[in-house]
C-alpha cells in the first residue's frame, strides 16, 4: 500500500493539535560514545575512550518524545524517583517541550536509568539502575486521578509497559474502562508480565519474541504468525493485533479480515533501540489524524525504518517521516509502466 502525496500531506498536517496520553515506565537513557584502541590489562575487556556523553528520554518518555517530534501533544503519566536522574529527566522533558506535570515523584523508588556504552557504532554494554516492584496503591490512584482529569481532552491513549512496576494488573482494567467509556482508543505496547491483562483494547502491539514467549509457540512461518495473531485476538478480545517482526516488517490482523504483512522500510538496520516506542507513537498519532489502521501501519513502518538506521534511542521527526513517505510514493510512481 502506497499513500499518495495529497494523502500523506493531509494526514501529517492533521497531526497538529492531537493530544495523546502515555501511561507507563519512564526512563532516562544515557549514552557514552567513544572509541576502542586497546584491551584492558586488568581483564580481557575493551577500554572505551569516551568522546561524547548524551541523555535522552527513554521508555514511555521516549514515546512522548516521538509524539512531540511528530507534532502531537503528549500527556505523560508515570513515576520518577526523588533523585538526580529524576530531576534530570524532568528538566530534559521540559527542554524538549514535554510537560512533566503529570509525572509523580516517589521517594521510595529510584528513577530508572539505562546507560549504554557505544564504541565505533558498536553497542558494548548496557548498565541498568531500576526498581521493578509494583508502584504503591496510592501512586496508582494518583495516576488514575490525573488521567480522569484529562480524559475528555485526549484523542488516544498509549499503555507503554516495560515491566518496571507502573503498568500493573491493578491499573490496566481501570485505565481501559475509563478510555472506553469516553470513546478514547487504547494502544498497547506489552511486556510479558501483564501480557494477557490487556483485554478489549483497540490495538495490541507485541513484537515476535514477546508473542512467542506468551503463547509458548514459534512464530516463524507466515502460517504460524497468522495462527498466533488470531489466537491473541480471541484471547484478548481486541480490535487489532499488530505483530512487529523486526527486519521483516509488521503483520496487521483485524478480527474481521485476514492478516496482512507490511514489509519493513529500513535500508540498513543499525540499532533497534526505541523502535517499538516509535511504532506505537506513530500508530496512535496517525489514527488520531484520520488514517485507517492499514495506512497507520504503513506510516509506522516508515517511521521504524528511519529510527532503525540510526544508533541510539532517537525519535522520528515530522519532516523525516514526511520526506520518507513522499519519496516512497515517487519511487512507486516512477516504477509504474
Amino acid at each position: 500500500m502506497t499513500l499518495s502525496e495529497s494523502r500523506v500531506s493531509q494526514l501529517l498536517d492533521n497531526v497538529r493539535g492531537r493530544r495523546i496520553a502515555v501511561i507507563g515506565d519512564v526512563m532516562l537513557d544515557r549514552y557514552y560514545r567513544g572509541t576502542v584502541s586497546r584491551i584492558s590489562p586488568e581483564a580481557p575487556v575493551p577500554i572505551v575512550e569516551i568522546a561524547e556523553e548524551s541523555e535522552y528520554p527513554g521508555g514511555a518518555a521516549n514515546v512522548a518524545y516521538n509524539l512531540v517530534m511528530l507534532g502531537a501533544t503528549p500527556l505523560l503519566l508515570g513515576v520518577v524517583g526523588n533523585d538526580g536522574p529524576g530531576r534530570q529527566l524532568r528538566d530534559l522533558l521540559n527542554r524538549l517541550g514535554i510537560s512533566d506535570e503529570a509525572l509523580l515523584t516517589d521517594p521510595s523508588r529510584p528513577t530508572t536509568v539505562k546507560t549504554r556504552v557505544i564504541a565505533s557504532s558498536q553497542h558494548i554494554v548496557r548498565v541498568d539502575r531500576e526498581e521493578k516492584g509494583e508502584i504503591a496503591a496510592t501512586a496508582r490512584e494518583q495516576l488514575l486521578s490525573r488521567l480522569e482529569e484529562n480524559i475528555r481532552t485526549i484523542d488516544a491513549l498509549i499503555l507503554q509497559d516495560y515491566n518496571k512496576g507502573v503498568v500493573t494488573h491493578g491499573l490496566i482494567p481501570h485505565v481501559v474502562e475509563l478510555a472506553r467509556t469516553h470513546g478514547v482508543p487504547v494502544y498497547v505496547d506489552p511486556k510479558f508480565n501483564n501480557f494477557f491483562e490487556y483485554t478489549h483494547v483497540t490495538v495490541f502491539k507485541p513484537n515476535r519474541k514477546e508473542a512467542e514467549d506468551a503463547l509458548q509457540r514459534r512464530l516463524r512461518s507466515a502460517e504460524e504468525r497468522e495462527e498466533g495473531v488470531q489466537e491473541l485476538m480471541r484471547r484478548l478480545g481486541c480490535e487489532y493485533v499488530i505483530l512487529t517482526l523486526g527486519s521483516e516488517g509488521m503483520m496487521l490482523a483485524h478480527r474481521d479480515e485476514s492478516p496482512i504483512l507490511v514489509p519493513t522500510k529500513a535500508i540498513q538496520v543499525a540499532d533497534v533501540s526505541g523502535a517499538g516506542d516509535t511504532v506505537i507513537a506513530t500508530l496512535a498519532t496517525a489514527c488520531a489524524a484520520g488514517a485507517s489502521m492499514q495506512e497507520a501501519v504503513v506510516i509506522a513502518n516508515h517511521a521504524a525504518g528511519i529510527v532503525c538506521e540510526q544508533v541510539g534511542t532517537v525519535p522520528v521527526r515530522h519532516d523525516q517521516l514526511l520526506e520518507a513517505l513522499l519519496d516512497d510514493y515517487r519511487k512507486n510512481v516512477e516504477s509504474e509502466p
